[in-house]
């Protein structure tokens, strides 16, 4: 015995290692992924945020470059300064929203700006590049915001020859503003490493250690921040702040063509919620497929076991006995057994009832439980679609009738597990309304496909009465079955359930009554007959055991059951003994 509990034991801890590392595999394999997908996601935005900002600075650029052939700026450059230049050059930065455009001779003076000349950038690398010939760009000294930036256009003369430089700078507080806020978060480090464009305004100015990854703020202390790599992914663990993911995917694009690079965290807890989810749902299939295999096993197990100690029980009374009477023996072992048989007969019946009653409830069954299925998958979908798309109150909608859907099966399979498994003859307390729900739900697919009208008024407080709740409901299954079976070729199909309760406090016997507009009992007297059915022999049919089983369950908690036929057709009479306390032990 102690040999097949540890060997028992060991198969399950087995399987349990086999389980955790599928499962693991899966996790791991879903997250790969995901991170996947969510890193060419990633590139996309990040491409895109990359081409907004750079075409934005490339038109002053352009602007630059065009100003620097106007002949004005020349006669600047070559002659007297006249109140109509600083006017042109105003205009000039209205129209273009530039912060300031200045033209600056080969000293490196300012000649004429459209603003007060206060922060120019004369003595700039990119004004010597420009003076040189070459087009210069790069950030200026503090205008107020810390973030100026400048293009430089050589200006250059009849013979070729360089006269100045044009310089235009603009304000990049003013550049991000209009897509600042979009997810998921994009920021622009200049050559310093230092935030100077971003979508999330807090963090401007951040810049990046000294040969490390990660940002740190311009004062304070430095957040939390730690970085691993799953795969070729780099992976930031970030304590940012409530607008920043706390775990994302960071990629990299370089800008040349501004001097930046733009960088984009993209949140990784939807690929870890979904492959978390995933895992999930692979360990619970292969841990409910094993508990049934061992369920199975165990029961297996056990009845061969009882068979054995029975058969050795028989064989030695059935040996002390042989010497008194072989007659005797022969009877008394007849009768031992004839005993045994009708117990498991009896017990049989009442299972092969039930399991005969979901047979046929199977197929529509089976549609109530795929609709909400469907409806989980179509919303989960709508559920990843908004939460890419940043409506988080969206998808919590579908999330909400996701769990609504759970809810639905899960009363389904509830009702279904309680009315096949088998229960034992005890006096216990009841809801009968909750009985007649039970079998209302399991019945409903049969009654939608007949278009039956259900008249029923559930009762508002608990209705408690003595019996056993599987074999109840197994008893109004039968009945609402045996309706909706009587109304199959009537075109006026209702089915009416009524609960009644004697005595001036509703303290007396309990009765419920179900009617149908079929075409009535041809003989009320035989119907509980074993045996007895009006409808074909077989197994979608009948056999004639139904009421049989329902009578004798009835009976057996003290109630009683009657059949009449009324105007409209038939109805069964159900009446139950009340229990309002339970049973001392």
């Amino acid at each position: 015995m102690k040999s097949a509990t540890r060997g028992r034991s060991l198969s399950i801890l087995v399987f349990l290692a086999c389980v955790a590392g599928l499962s693991l595999g899966v996790w791991r394999y879903a997250t790969h992924q995901g991170l996947a997908q969510l890193s060419a996601r990633g590139t996309a935005d990040l491409a895109l945020a990359s081409d907004r900002l750079v075409g934005q600075l490339q038109r002053y650029r352009d602007l630059a470059v065009v100003m620097a052939d106007h002949p004005q700026v020349a006669r600047v450059l070559t002659g007297a300064v006249q109140p109509d230049d600083a006017a042109l050059l105003r205009s000039v930065a209205d129209r273009a929203a530039a912060l300031d455009v200045m033209v600056i001779d080969r000293g490196g003076r300012v000649r004429v700006a459209a603003g007060d000349g206060k922060g120019s950038a004369n003595a700039q690398a990119f004004v010597r590049r420009a003076l040189n010939g070459a087009l210069g760009r790069g950030y200026g000294p503090d205008t107020g915001s810390g973030r100026s930036y400048f293009y430089a256009a050589p200006v250059f003369g009849a013979q070729g020859r360089v006269l100045g430089a044009l310089v235009v700078s603009t304000d990049l507080s003013s550049v991000d503003y209009a897509w600042r806020g979009d997810t998921p978060p994009v920021f622009f480090t200049d050559a310093r490493g230092q935030v100077q464009v971003s979508n999330r305004s807090e963090l401007i100015f951040w810049r990046r250690p000294a040969g490390a990854p990660g940002l740190i703020p311009p004062q304070g202390e430095e957040p939390t921040f730690d970085i691993s790599y799953t795969g070729p992914h780099e992976i930031w663990r970030l304590g940012w702040g409530p607008y920043l993911p706390r775990e994302a995917l960071h990629l990299v694009q370089d800008l040349p063509v501004i001097g930046m690079t733009g960088e984009v965290l993209m949140d990784v807890s939807v690929v870890r919620r979904l492959a978390t989810a995933q895992a999930a749902a692979v360990a619970a299939l292969f841990l409910a497929f094993g508990a049934l295999l061992l369920s199975a096993t165990v029961r297996r197990r056990t009845l061969t076991r009882a068979n054995a100690q029975l058969e050795a029980r028989v064989r030695a009374r059935t040996q002390a006995l042989h010497d008194i009477n072989d007659e005797l023996r022969r009877e008394a072992a007849e009768r031992t057994q004839a005993q045994l048989a009708l117990a498991r007969a009896q017990d049989d019946l009442v299972q092969a009832s039930k399991l005969s009653a979901l047979g046929q409830l199977s197929a529509g069954i089976s549609h109530e439980l795929n609709q909400p299925l469907m409806a989980v998958q179509s919303f989960a979908e709508n559920g990843v679609q908004f939460i890419t798309r940043g409506q988080p109150e969206r998808a919590a909608e579908n999330l909400t009738r996701i769990s609504d859907m759970a809810d639905r099966m899960g009363r389904i399979i509830k009702n279904l597990r309680a009315f096949s498994k088998q229960e034992t003859v005890q006096q216990v307390r009841v809801d009968l309304g909750t009985v007649i729900a039970a079998a209302l739900e399991l019945t409903q697919a049969r009654r939608a496909a007949m278009d039956a009208v259900l008249v029923y008024t559930a009762p508002q407080a608990p209705v408690w009465v003595r019996g056993g709740e599987v074999r109840l409901g197994q008893v109004f299954i039968n009945l609402i079955t045996n309706a909706l079976d009587a109304m199959e070729d009537v075109q006026n199909r209702i089915l009416r359930i009524e609960i009644t309760q004697a005595g001036a406090a509703q303290t007396g016997p309990v009765t419920v009554k179900i009617s149908d507009t079929g075409h009535g009992i041809k003989a009320p007297d035989q119907v509980f007959d074993p045996f007895y059915s009006t409808k074909d022999v077989g197994a979608a049919k009948g056999v004639g055991l139904g009421l049989s089983i329902s009578y004798a369950i009835v009976q057996s908690v003290g109630g009683e059951i009657r059949a009449e036929n009324v105007p409209e057709g038939a109805c069964f009479s159900v009446t139950l003994q009340p229990m309002t306390q339970e049973p001392m032990a």
